[in-house]
């Protein structure tokens, strides 16, 4: 059986507050545990008005103390916003509270706007082109015997997986040389998905930590019990991307019927576009989307994404999921 996990981006539904986000992350957290989910994943995000997971070290630690087996993780911390040194610390801090159970995923991109990003590290001159370099001084703090002068406590010694992430190609050739695994973002950018994969796969070099490739790939599902109420669930999540992409970020809006249909062409392109690695429909119809999308990519693991207005909702589409992958083994 393919292995599925969780992304969550705490979303901020239209009228509630980040407070309640956290609520809800946490209640996802503990069923995904119940289910069989293999990690819950939070994602780095700024100046987003409808997304609460900025803090992903702090809001990991909330999600960390209210489960006990689920792998826990970064999907990722956008590493130009910080000092690897930070990352370390506070990473190697998780992994003391929750031994074995933290996973640190590494971007390349701010996670913001430019401005949001500007002021993320406005005395700093950060430059992604620096990342791999940063990514090799972030796994050198957490070595047993790290090169350089300075230690990160808690974080030496301390060597929890590390996952490079990418929506290009970029990501794909660094994750291959340094021998990690990938998770490709293709449930909002799957234009280069399949280049990607192929990428990573011909020239990864095993490393200690990985001895063959590994691919997640992002994937969107939205599950109801009929295929209409799914397509309804699923145009909060419509309205959202087709807002961000046209400039007007905001809350999560409520589910809108007919939504796709009332858009003009250029919007409409848009959702096809996202829409290529999802799964909208009844337990039937998602079984036979994700069945696929695993045989056509082969990949290892779907990091499941599900932007749903109401929480019940939610859970009930990612219940119907981890059903759906079992449904798939047994036949």
């Amino acid at each position: 059986m393919v292995r599925l996990s969780v992304l969550d981006l705490s979303p901020i539904a239209q009228g509630s507050t980040a407070a309640h986000s956290f609520r809800n992350s946490l209640s996802l957290a503990q069923h995904a545990e119940q289910w069989g989910y293999a990690r819950y994943w939070l994602a780095e995000h700024h100046g987003m008005p409808g997304i609460a997971s900025a803090a992903t070290a702090v809001l990991l630690a909330h999600i960390g103390g209210g489960t006990s087996r689920l792998r826990i993780g970064a999907g990722g911390i956008m590493l130009p916003n910080h000092s690897p040194l930070v990352i370390a610390e506070q990473f190697g801090t998780l992994e003391s509270l929750f031994p074995g159970r933290i996973d640190l995923g590494l971007g390349r991109a701010p996670g913001s706007d430019p401005q949001t990003a500007r002021a993320l590290r406005r005395h700093l001159q950060s430059d992604a082109d620096e990342f791999p370099q940063d990514v090799l001084e972030l796994m050198d703090y957490l070595s047993e015997a790290p090169r350089q002068p300075v230690r990160a406590v808690p974080g030496t010694g301390l060597r929890m997986p590390i996952w490079i992430l990418g929506s290009s190609l970029y990501g794909a050739q660094l994750a291959a040389l340094l021998g990690l695994p990938f998770a490709f973002a293709s449930h909002f950018a799957p234009a280069q998905m399949m280049d990607a994969v192929a990428i990573y796969r011909e020239r990864f070099r095993p490393s200690p930590q990985q001895d063959r490739p590994y691919v997640m790939l992002g994937f969107n599902v939205f599950a109801a019990d009929s295929d209409a109420q799914a397509q309804l669930i699923a145009s909060s999540a419509q309205q959202a991307f087709v807002n961000l992409r046209t400039g007007r970020p905001g809350q999560l809006p409520p589910p809108r019927p007919g939504y796709a249909q009332q858009l003009g062409a250029p919007e409409q392109a848009l959702l096809r576009h996202l829409l290529t690695c999802a799964a909208i429909g009844s337990p039937q119809t998602v079984r036979e989307q994700m069945a696929d999308f695993v045989e056509r990519t082969g990949a290892d693991e779907l990091m499941i994404a599900g932007q749903i207005f109401d929480h019940r909702a939610r859970l009930h589409s990612y219940e119907i999921a981890m059903q759906a992958a079992r449904e798939l083994v047994a036949a």
